[in-house]
């Protein structure tokens, strides 16, 4: 019998319990992995938190980024095998959609998605997996489940940028350092980035991003005029924050700008714009995972990074056992770290 360690959410705005579960059969779709790494992004953090709404499911588990080994396959599963090296990711991709797997623990039922990864093994719809590269390493693997596909697919899918285009990034999580690593791929010069963590800043100005912000900053406004004289072309909000994208929308040009954003804010939390600029011109749209069809692009995401040498490994932090997935939530919420990466004990 395998060991499953599982972070289970039971009540919001409390720390996760490790607990251990029992697995049962495999139903229509699902697949068994042995998760190897998991990634924590701000999505599950707010859920966490409580951030997201009434949570019907109670008791349940998180994570939907993420890598490892198929382990078993129902009978009528067809994209993988049992030893298939995958990617976990919350983006639908080709394949059966199957129902959430229930879990056993304590004769109690906890729940769980299409797809989990806060455990050392998981059951995952069929259409929640791709196949992982096979020069790409497990760790950094997770960023394509989620961040990766997000802030890479804004650029490619969302936004017609070309090597003039001038463009703002606000919020460097996963997501946003994303979008500047796919504009730097694409040899996107005019970038300006705004965060409040002087870390981030450093990050991206190593990679080459010539204007860096930081948000905190009395006259911002006023530097990024001096920069983009007539506003962005383009902005992408990756902050979570309503008066983030209302921010955005005001540094775009009034007749042409296009603000994209793929944040979450506390549910209830609603956009204040003005009506004219809309008529102006300027536009605003959000964006659901980049739009991204993973079998396709993920292939073509891991080409353009791999080609260009471009240092994704640069996202991650040293990883955390399971059993300080608390912490690693509250470092990713302090700003301790980018992107926390979850090392799975078996």
């Amino acid at each position: 019998m395998l060991k499953v360690n599982a972070a289970v959410l039971t009540k919001p705005n409390s720390p996760l319990v490790i607990k251990r579960l029992d697995l049962r059969p495999l139903e229509s779709g699902q697949v068994l992995v042995k998760i190897l790494y998991s990634g924590v992004c701000r999505s599950q953090l707010m859920e966490v938190r409580g951030l997201r709404g009434k949570d019907k499911w109670l008791p349940h588990l998180l994570g939907h980024e993420g890598s490892g080994i198929v382990i078993d396959t129902a009978l009528d599963v067809k994209k993988f095998s049992k030893g298939d090296e995958v990617i976990l990711s919350w983006i639908k991709a080709s394949g059966i959609e199957a129902k959430g797997a229930l879990y056993d623990s304590d004769n109690e039922v906890i729940n769980s998605g299409k797809v989990t990864t806060f455990s050392n093994y998981s059951v995952v719809s069929e259409n929640r997996l791709i196949s992982k590269p096979k020069n790409l390493e497990f760790d950094t693997a997770i960023l394509f489940g989620c961040a990766l596909p997000t802030g890479a697919g804004m650029v490619i899918n969302e936004i017609d940028v070309n090597k003039d285009s001038l463009v703002i990034v606000i919020g460097l999580g996963g997501i946003g350092l994303s979008a500047i690593a796919m504009l730097i791929a694409l040899n996107v010069k005019k970038i300006i980035a705004i965060d409040i963590s002087t870390k981030k800043l450093d990050l991206v100005k190593g990679w080459g991003v010539g204007n860096v912000i930081n948000a905190k900053n009395p006259n911002l406004k006023k530097i990024i005029y001096s920069i983009f004289p007539d506003g962005a072309d383009f902005c992408i909000e990756s902050a979570g924050k309503t008066s983030t994208i209302e921010l955005g929308f005001s540094l775009l040009d009034m007749h042409k700008g296009k603000l994209l954003f793929a944040s979450h804010p506390p549910e209830g939390d609603k956009i204040r714009i003005a009506p004219h600029e809309l008529i102006s011109g300027k536009n605003i749209a959000g964006s659901w995972g980049g739009g991204i069809d993973p079998d396709r692009d993920m292939p073509i995401l891991f080409h353009n990074f791999n080609s260009s040498s471009f240092p994704l490994n640069s996202l991650l932090t040293s990883p955390y056992s399971l059993f300080d997935i608390n912490k690693a939530l509250d470092d990713l919420e302090s700003g301790k770290v980018l992107r926390p990466l979850i090392k799975m004990e078996h």
